[in-house]
């Protein structure tokens, strides 16, 4: 990524992630729901309770904590990707492998994860509270920790860093090895918007599916002072 560049890419990323996240709040919200699940419910069964018990608006819950974390942790991983790719190649002018730039982009989402955790689990909660539980993420944190501790912050923080190796390295490699099969073939210095679209959609995609078992432990992790 060229010098000066990369804060116009953590901008647009950031202003992207955050209107997509608002658009799929809902979706995601569901998703969380049946994950922490003990008794068999559908999307519709869920969908109902929901709309039931909070409203329209409760189907957002938990956004607002999801649009903050975009900045830190997208700022964090990119930065610590960049880093880590210089460091393995070290003085050497050449081409990573797509294995180096796995590794890269593992321990780059390790790291990012590990900073913004707590956010992580505050997500989960906020998605899952019921109406007038808490007043906003302040409120929440705070009755969390008096509660149950430092450490419910960090519930669910081994299966989700055993996760995220696999599906932050998987789509920070994929992505890249991808746009620059495009370049090289297409003989151009910038791909257009909808191929970065595509290349990010593949790479994400692909890393969520291997890691979403995984994803599904942390979720139930994270919510179980609320299932308890």
């Amino acid at each position: 990524m060229q010098t000066g560049m990369w804060w116009r890419h953590l901008a647009a990323g950031g202003i992207a992630g955050a209107v997509s996240r608002t658009c799929t709040a809902p979706l995601d919200r569901i998703k969380v729901f049946l994950q922490v699940q003990t008794h068999k419910a559908g999307i519709s069964d869920s969908l109902r309770y929901m709309l039931n018990e909070g409203g329209l608006r409760s189907m957002w819950r938990g956004n607002g904590i999801n649009v903050l974390k975009i900045a830190p942790e997208s700022a964090i991983k990119f930065a610590a990707y960049e880093k880590i790719k210089r460091l393995i190649r070290g003085d050497e002018k050449r081409q990573m492998t797509i294995g180096e730039r796995f590794m890269a982009g593992a321990a780059a989402g390790g790291i990012s994860q590990t900073a913004i955790y707590p956010m992580e689990v505050l997500k989960t909660r906020l998605a899952l509270r019921k109406t007038g539980q808490y007043k906003g993420i302040l409120d929440a944190a705070k009755k969390i920790y008096l509660m149950e501790g430092v450490r419910s912050f960090y519930r669910g923080y081994i299966p989700n860093m055993l996760g995220i190796i696999p599906y932050a390295g998987i789509d920070l490699a994929v992505y890249e090895t991808l746009k620059k099969k495009y370049l090289s073939s297409h003989n151009t210095e910038q791909p257009s918007f909808l191929v970065l679209l595509a290349c990010g959609s593949a790479s994400s995609t692909l890393g969520q599916v291997c890691s979403y078992p995984l994803a599904l432990v942390r979720t139930r992790l994270q919510a179980q002072g609320k299932l308890d």
